[in-house]
C-alpha cells in the first residue's frame, strides 16, 4: 500500500499584499507632495554672478510680476498685503527681532520703482535688508 504525503506545496507568490503596500506608498506619497508647497509665489528671479550668502531672515517680501506684494514670516505660508500696510507690517515684524534679515524676492519684470519702495522702507527703519537673486553659471 503506497502512502502518499498530504502535503503539498505550491511554487507561486501571492501577489496582493505587495499590492496593497504599493497602493499605500502611492497614496502617502501623493498626499505629502500636495502639502508640501515650498514657494507659493512664483517668480523669476534677476541673474546675478555675486557669491550667494546665508543670513537668518525672519520675513521674505515678494513681489510678482503683476506688482503684487506677498510676505512670508519664516516657513509659514506667504500671505497677500497690500503696498500701503507693507511699512507698517514690516516694522511690526523687526521690532520683535531687529538682529534677522528680511529678503526680497522681486519678479525680474517688475517696476523698478517697486523694488526701491522696499529698499526705502528698509532703509528707514534701519532694517537689514537682503535681495534676492539666482546664481548665474
Amino acid at each position: 500500500m503506497a502512502i502518499k504525503s498530504r502535503n503539498h506545496i505550491e511554487a507561486g507568490f501571492n501577489m496582493s499584499s505587495m499590492t496593497d503596500l504599493i497602493f499605500l506608498l502611492l497614496l502617502f506619497f501623493i498626499l505629502a507632495s500636495t502639502m508640501a508647497s515650498p514657494n507659493d509665489v512664483k517668480i523669476n528671479l534677476p541673474q546675478s554672478r555675486s557669491k550667494t550668502t546665508t543670513h537668518p531672515v525672519v520675513a521674505k517680501v515678494s513681489i510678482d510680476n503683476e506688482g503684487k506684494y506677498f510676505v512670508a514670516l519664516g516657513k509659514k505660508k506667504p500671505q497677500q498685503i497690500e503696498a500701503e500696510n507693507l511699512e507698517e507690517y514690516l516694522s511690526g515684524i523687526v521690532s520683535l527681532d531687529s538682529t534677522t534679515y528680511i529678503a526680497l524676492h522681486a519678479d525680474r519684470d517688475v517696476a523698478y520703482r517697486e523694488v526701491v519702495n522696499v529698499i526705502d522702507i528698509a532703509n528707514q527703519h534701519k532694517m537689514k535688508l537682503v535681495i534676492a537673486t539666482k546664481n548665474s553659471k
